[in-house]
């Protein structure tokens, strides 16, 4: 018996988050039930943490204890032969028997895709939030720079234990573009719940005239709220989670 980690890929588009969730088709569920048709019997994958209805990974991160005496690349074909279209192991790793995804992370990077374009385009829709009139980049980067720190984000997320700390540290966070399209990564110690879609939704606010970079900076600075509202879903990427040595 030896601990696996598995580094997962999935578009979100299709399922009800990550985590299991009754009778609903959801991301864990699919990868258990493959990892039973291995001779899997544990009761519960581990997992660096969960991801919304509608929202992508491209590095989810899992751990399982089995019994696989092939090599663990082998494992990953062996998988992605049971797993439907919209997940895939992407890589396959034998690590320590503590190990754990969530736990032992030091953070977790997201990106976030926007198009602008005055009419919806069906090649992007799945997987970018569509805005318009176009937005200016320069603002944007303003904004994306005021968030890196260690502040109270209560303006932008809530924690995901009653009474938690809503303070973290933004490590990075910056937009940049790519073929047209806008890509927002922000890499930090831990997020709070609905936090990276709260920040692209405010970010674009201030590109758009709606409040000022002002009105951004108090809401970091002093936790003073802002109008609601969430960026889409299908926009966001869980891209990276890391690791010490990593």
């Amino acid at each position: 018996m030896a601990r696996y980690q598995l580094i997962l890929a999935y578009d979100g588009t299709h399922f009800c988050g990550f985590q299991r969730q009754g009778r609903e088709r959801t991301v864990q569920v699919e990868v258990e039930a493959a990892l039973r048709k291995l001779g899997w019997q544990g009761k519960t994958l581990l997992a660096a943490g969960r991801t919304d209805s509608g929202v992508h990974a491209a590095g989810q991160v899992v751990a399982v204890d089995l019994d696989w005496r092939h090599a663990p690349q082998e494992l990953g074909y062996a998988l992605n032969a049971y797993l439907p279209e919209d997940i895939a192991v992407r890589n396959v790793l034998s690590t320590s028997p503590n190990f754990h995804p969530r736990y032992d992370a030091v953070a977790r990077c997201y990106e976030y895709h926007i198009y602008c374009e005055p009419q919806r385009n069906p090649l992007y829709e799945r997987y970018a939030w569509r805005v318009w009139p176009t937005i200016d980049l320069t603002i944007l980067q303003a904004g994306a720079e005021l968030f890196v720190g260690t502040h109270d984000f209560a303006a932008f997320g809530t924690p995901l234990r009653t009474g938690g700390s809503t303070r973290r540290t933004i490590l990075a966070a910056g937009w940049r573009q790519i073929e047209g399209h806008l890509h927002f990564e922000v890499t930090a110690d831990a997020f709070l719940y609905h936090m990276v879609r709260r920040m692209v939704f405010v970010q674009v606010a201030v590109a758009q005239g709606k409040i000022s970079l002002k009105d951004l900076e108090m809401a970091i600075h002093q936790a003073v709220s802002l109008p609601p509202g969430l960026a889409p879903a299908k926009g966001l990427v869980l891209k990276q989670v890391v690791y010490a040595g990593s």
